[in-house]
This record gives C-alpha cells, structure tokens and sequence, in this order.
C-alpha cells in the first residue's frame, strides 16, 4: 500500500503555521489517543520549535485507559504538558485552560510583574485532518464556533476563537505530510478515518484490519461478529489473505450474502471500520509507547 496525501491545501496550511506562529504564545497539538504516533505530523516538531506545548490527547473514551496513561507519562518525560481528552462528550476539555496557564506559568508571571496581568494568551491548535480538532475547540469555547465534521478536510483557513478575556484560540486546517513511509502509519491513519476512504480500497483496509484485530484483540471479534473461534492464520498467509477469511465468516454470520450465496466482503469491511470507528469494537489503542 502506497498512501501520498498532499494536497495544495495542505501545502497552504504548512505556510500558515510558519507565518502564525510568531503571533502564538504557545502550541496545543491534538492526537488521537488510540494512535498517537501516527497521527503526530513529523514536521510539527520542527514547525514549532521552541514554543512551549501541549499534547491533547483526543478521543481517549475509544483508546484503552491504562495505555492513554503510558502515553501521558511519556510525553511529560520529553517535557510537554499532557491532557486526556474526549471532544465529542466534552470530558477533560474543561481543564485545557488550566493546563494552558500552567505550561505558561513562567511567562504569566512575568508579565505580572510588568503589569501585564490582563495581557492576552495566544495558543495554536495543530492536528492531523479528522483528530477532532474543531470539535475539541467548540468544546473549550462552549460554543459552536469551529466547523466540525466527522471526515477529514474540513477546515480550509485560520480563525480566532476567544475564550474569555484573556484566551484566543489560532484554528488551523489539519495538515497531513507528503507520504507515509511507514505502511503502519498509512494503514492506522487509513483504519480511524484520518485519510478520506475514497483514496483506498474498503476492501483491502477491511482485511488488513481484522488481521490486525486477530492479532491483539480476537475476543473482540469473536463477541462483535458471534464467531464461534478465531480460525488460526496459515504460516505464510498474508494480511490480506487471512484477513479476507476473517471477512467472510464475520459477513455470514451477519447475512450479507450476495447473488449466488456468495459474501458481501466489501459490505462487511465497510461496516467493520464503521463499528470500530464509532466505538463499537470496545477501547482499542493500536500503538503503545514502547
């Protein structure tokens, strides 16, 4: 699988960020907490530099809880500030503007002591697309003041967004990278709705990921789809292979048959990543730190 995603936008978006971010105080990227280190744009790191950070961890009622922590521990080891969160319920967005005072306390204190105690903070919100960072950002302004959608590519221009007196909030479109060179990275962007499914095949996404699922969580196929076992995987059968096994029984049980009995598998692997992304498939984080 060869996934390149970068469109003009995108491209924009990066010049954007460049230009913006003398105007910023500091800088919140939102991950997705199930897949933290793929949905983390490699240029951010280098784009921000030397601006204090916070990593919002989004989505966490989807991710398992203990590997969350893990993530949370391992992110202030390296020094940024850590916040859980989930967007859509609104749980943990109503510490963002304590964690945001805290990782600036330094530079709030000195602009006390200059008699500045009022003086505006500015922060810019970074996210790949679909990480739910609009709806993150409506969240902490208690208002819908962001375009949110569940797909990616929504976002197209910088806005403000005030919070209170003394908070401004800098949206900006998610920005991919040129190409995945890592095949897990595209696939586990590609399996939570990050890239648009019209640049892949269902089909294929479907069989890798209930590989996957074979893999670290079987008990969780087996209850979703009422299998009776997990049919082991033959030594040099692919992901691909297994995978398309997998789809078959899952879409029998489910009776997606076609003409001539035979399974809908481009059915079954669309509601497959339906049921996973909705949360239907339980709390499932696909990388851990280590």
């Amino acid at each position: 699988m060869n996934v390149q995603w970068y469109p003009g936008h995108m491209a924009k978006t990066r010049r954007l960020i460049a230009e913006r971010l003398r105007q910023v105080d500091a800088v919140c990227e939102i991950l997705d907490a199930r897949i933290p280190v793929s949905s983390r744009n490699p240029d951010v790191a280098e784009l921000t530099a030397g601006k204090p950070r916070l990593i919002v961890l989004n989505r966490a009622d989807q991710a398992d809880p203990d590997v969350t922590a893990q993530w949370g521990d391992a992110f202030r080891a390296d020094g940024y500030a850590v916040l859980s969160t989930d967007a859509k319920s609104g749980r943990g967005a109503g510490k963002f503007v304590s964690a945001v005072r805290g990782l600036l306390s330094g530079k709030l204190k000195a602009y006390a002591e200059k008699g500045q105690a009022g003086r505006v903070v500015r922060v810019m919100i970074l996210g790949i697309p679909n990480v739910g960072k609009s709806t993150f950002i409506n969240r902490v302004a208690g208002r819908n003041v962001a375009k949110a959608e569940d797909r990616p590519g929504v976002t197209r221009a910088g806005q403000w967004v005030p919070i209170g007196k003394q908070l401004e909030l800098l949206d900006t479109p998610g920005i991919l990278w040129p190409k995945f060179g890592d095949e897990t990275v595209g696939l586990h962007l590609a399996f939570t709705g990050a890239v648009k499914d019209e640049i892949l095949d269902t089909e294929t996404l479907g069989c890798h990921f209930m590989a996957y699922m074979a893999a670290i969580a079987p008990e969780r196929l087996q209850e979703a789809y009422k299998l009776a076992e997990i049919p082991p995987r033959d030594g040099a059968e692919t992901d691909i292979g297994y995978g398309f096994r997998l789809l078959e029984a899952a879409g029998r049980k489910r009776g997606f048959l076609v003409s001539g009995g035979e399974i809908d598998t481009e059915r079954m692997a669309r509601i497959l990543l339906d049921e996973y992304r909705a949360g239907k498939l339980g709390r499932l984080t696909l990388e851990a730190p280590e």
